[in-house]
């Protein structure tokens, strides 16, 4: 058996990005926060780029010189400052407004300027900037003033347009075309109720691809006319969702991916002609998730992230060329080599559980999805933790997770459901836990703790309810909402009280916020009345709280206020609060001290 720091340690190497002479860098976590890296062939030596004790977020070549731009926000707090790494290592800041939050926008394409979204002006509203490359702090030009949640998605294919998509909510968008020099504003997608209009993506004929639900209960993929608007479908994901789509639009190469029960499916195709794309290849990745799609000059290679859950976080290459030639059945080589090598810190990937994908009956007879996974020696008696994931507008997927991994060398079942309001299942599935429905997603809660006390695997006096942010709020809804059935909670960065969450979230989120839960005007009692630290006085089950002082989502005031008063109930409570994070643990040494004592918690009351 491996101790608790080893399964935490295993790393990830994802977040690719091909430079224009056959650079190759991408995030690695070895140091313990995710940071720059390059390596000159598949399998070499990585170089370490970047030194900092914050996470790097992303990463982004220039399209023509061996230089990137990367961000990084300050201890959690969110507001990502852009940062141009050189060939040479010399580091630029390209913001340094530490006070705003700047959202990449992407390069144009002779690699002379950038595009950015911003809430510089107003905290609560983004605007849309262009920098040349070499020009740092305030020498952006604000090109657009917004009024709400604005992103960039992209240069057309001759500089002189932006994608500029609005959020209204997580299900809400639409889509713009802005012209650069004249800041003419083109309205694309004008619609009445909640459409989702993602992952836009210009074409190689200064047309638009991207992922919508106007037609469908599912995500499609689609062509647009970025004139008039005029969409017409690709692909329809045959029932399951087209989680999104990445576009070289020079070569007309086009990579999407198929979400089905939570396992990607992707596939390689070039865009023949406006809305026609012939596909010719399905890269065979190992794992069951992957993304982070990149495509390298002239078309050549296409960088892929896969995961699983007995396989951790790595990056792979695909050659276009071997792809093709496989798939015409000609001879062809290596089509696809891994890059990356993150180590699993000396543990043996054969060690490594795979859940099982189940679904249970709830309340009004729905069938709910879940993965379910089971130590290999235990088979009954099992304590399990229920593990629920955030967002709602998420979606629990086989991905890789050192800290399931430990919980199952330890003798835990692990049992994590996509109750309503996950994404993944379509969109009438994901407005069911909409405001005045906000707790039939714990009813699912309580169908699957029924479905649990049946399995012979199971010992129903030994279940734990974990998660984080909103499945942190679940986490207490639970516990006081059935407070006889529950061994213990965990609930990290979760909201305790909707009212307090919803004054306090950052102003550049409390709209998109209010438009899932309710709004502080006008749904106030009910927001109240559905609040887990209004029914403190039904928990029974000892807790433990995370939370991360710079928390901009989630304020810490929500575990301060849970911590209280389930401690004035008599409620054995221990909390953990770490001031250098935000919304959830990002640093290596903060996840093994809080989960350390997560683990000894568990071993003392389960």
């Amino acid at each position: 058996m491996y101790d608790l720091e080893r399964y935490l340690t295993v790393r990830s190497a994802y977040g690719a990005t091909l430079g224009p002479g056959g650079e190759f860098a991408f995030l690695l976590d070895t140091t313990g926060v995710p940071q720059l890296w390059t390596v000159d062939e598949p399998g070499g030596w990585p170089r370490q780029r970047t030194f900092y004790d914050e996470p790097v977020s992303f990463a982004a070549y220039s399209p023509e010189r061996p230089e990137l731009v990367f961000g990084m926000d300050d201890g959690g707090n969110e507001r990502l400052q852009l940062h141009r790494l050189d060939a040479d290592g010399t580091v630029t800041d390209l913001t340094a407004m530490p006070d705003a939050k700047h959202r990449w926008g992407g390069w144009s394409h002779d690699g002379e300027q950038f595009a950015f979204a911003s809430n510089r002006r107003d905290e609560a509203v983004f605007d849309v900037y262009v920098q040349d490359r070499s020009a740092t702090g305030d020498d952006a030009e604000l090109i657009l003033e917004g009024d709400g949640w604005l992103s960039v998605g992209g240069w057309s294919p001759d500089d002189d347009r932006l994608i500029v998509t609005e959020a209204y909510s997580s299900f809400d968008q639409d889509v713009y075309v802005l012209d650069i020099e004249s800041g003419d504003l083109t309205h694309l997608t004008p619609h009445e109720g909640s459409v989702r209009y993602t992952s836009v993506q210009w074409g190689p004929s200064g047309d638009l691809y991207l992922v919508t639900d106007e037609r469908s209960d599912t995500l499609e993929l689609v062509h647009m006319d970025a004139e008039a608007g005029d969409i017409e479908v690709v692909r329809d994901g045959d029932g399951w969702n087209i989680d999104g789509v990445a576009v070289d639009e020079e070569d007309g190469l086009l990579a999407y991916s198929r979400n089905v029960e939570g396992y990607t499916e992707l596939a390689l195709g070039e865009v023949t002609g406006p809305g026609t794309v012939e596909e010719f290849a399905v890269p065979e990745l190992p794992g069951d998730v992957a993304g982070g799609v990149s495509f390298g000059p002239d078309g050549e290679r296409i960088a892929f992230s896969t995961s699983g859950r007995d396989v951790n976080t790595n990056v792979y290459v695909a050659d276009v060329a071997d792809l093709r030639a496989a798939a015409d059945g000609t001879a062809a080589g290596e089509a696809v080599q891994r890059w990356t090598y993150a180590s699993t810190a000396g543990i043996p990937p054969e060690t490594f559980v795979e859940p099982d994908l189940v679904h249970y009956e709830t309340f009004d007879g729905r069938e709910i999805p879940a993965f379910f996974s089971v130590p290999e020696a235990g088979d009954e008696n099992l304590p399990v933790i229920v593990d629920i994931h955030g967002g709602p507008e998420s979606q629990r997927r086989p991905s890789f997770s050192g800290l399931v991994q430990y919980f199952l060398s330890r003798g835990y079942a692990v049992f994590e459901p996509n109750v309503r309001g996950s994404t993944g299942y379509g969109k009438e599935y994901t407005h069911l836990d909409d405001v005045e429905n906000r707790m039939d997603s714990v009813r699912d809660i309580e169908a699957a703790l029924d479905w649990l006390a049946n399995h012979d695997a199971v010992d129903p006096d030994r279940i734990v309810a974990k998660g984080g942010s909103y499945g942190g709020f679940m986490v207490l809804a639970a516990l006081t909402e059935y407070p006889d059935r529950w061994a213990a909670g965990v609930d990290s960065v979760g909201i305790a009280n909707f009212v307090t969450f919803l004054e306090n979230t950052g102003e550049w989120r409390r709209k998109l916020r209010e438009a899932e839960y309710g709004s502080l005007e006008e749904d106030r009692e009910f927001l109240e009345s559905i609040s887990p630290i209004n029914s403190i006085e039904q928990i029974q089950a000892p807790l433990f709280v995370i939370h991360g002082e710079n928390d901009p989502r989630v304020p810490v005031g929500e575990a301060e206020q849970i911590v209280e008063q389930a401690r004035e109930q008599g409620v054995p409570v221990e909390k953990i609060i770490f001031e250098d994070e935000g919304h959830g643990l990002s640093k290596l040494e903060n996840r093994i001290e809080a989960y350390t004592q997560v683990v000894d918690f568990l071993d003392q009351h389960v």
